[in-house]
């Protein structure tokens, strides 16, 4: 009788999570509205980011320069060009009505979410820090600034990673919607003590 009641302790505890998740999709189609648009909005910003750093080449009496001469540059091309892709299929699937609602999809786009925030954002930073260069030089290596020489190239890269860093805020927004989402509609993962005959939750033991 007691291991009776153990399991309908256990299936009332495992359902509760569905039925969370139900409730709260249908009391909050704005939500997914407002989600939907913000991992709508980026895919224009990684596309102009990227199409900006593509152009961006300059050939005076200096010389020729083109963003492919710099690694930072070939990278933050490449993390536009990554997150407008998973900006929009994440977009497509928010889009549909409890298609994002299980665990392991929410988990998913959480992961997702921070990883691509990072990614945009080491990719901005590390091409502020060239363009920095660029502008400013390094007395200590007798570097001169380039930006002197090549004005046109510098500006766009310059307006290329602020856009990126634009993509960096909603972002950011969306890691923290997706935190929201996660934890709570589900609760922790429940350990069993075989001892005890106890279920603890998984977080904090």
């Amino acid at each position: 009788m007691e291991k009776s009641n153990d399991n309908d302790h256990k299936a009332s505890h495992g359902g509760s999570g569905g039925g969370t998740t139900e409730k709260w999709e249908e009391s909050s189609p704005g939500i997914r509205t407002a989600e939907t648009m913000l991992r709508l909005a980026p895919v224009g910003l990684c596309v102009a980011a990227l199409v900006v750093m593509l152009k961006d080449s300059e050939t005076n009496e200096f010389g020729s320069i083109s963003y492919n001469n710099l690694t930072a540059f070939r990278y933050l091309v490449h993390a536009n060009g990554i997150c407008a892709g998973y900006s929009l299929l994440s977009a497509a699937i928010s889009a549909m009505p409890r298609s994002s609602s299980t665990m392991p999809r929410v988990w998913t786009f959480f992961c997702l979410d921070q990883i691509l925030t990072y990614v945009v954002l080491a990719a901005g930073a590390v091409s502020a820090e060239v363009l920095y260069l660029a502008y400013k030089g390094d007395d200590a290596i007798t570097w001169s600034d380039a930006c002197s020489s090549y004005g046109s190239f510098c500006h766009r890269a310059t307006a290329s990673v602020i856009i990126t860093f634009s993509v960096v805020c909603f972002y950011v927004v969306l890691s923290i919607l997706s935190s929201y989402k996660l934890f709570t509609r589900f609760d922790p993962p429940a350990i069993v003590d075989s001892n005890k005959n106890l279920e603890v939750a998984g977080f904090g033991s």
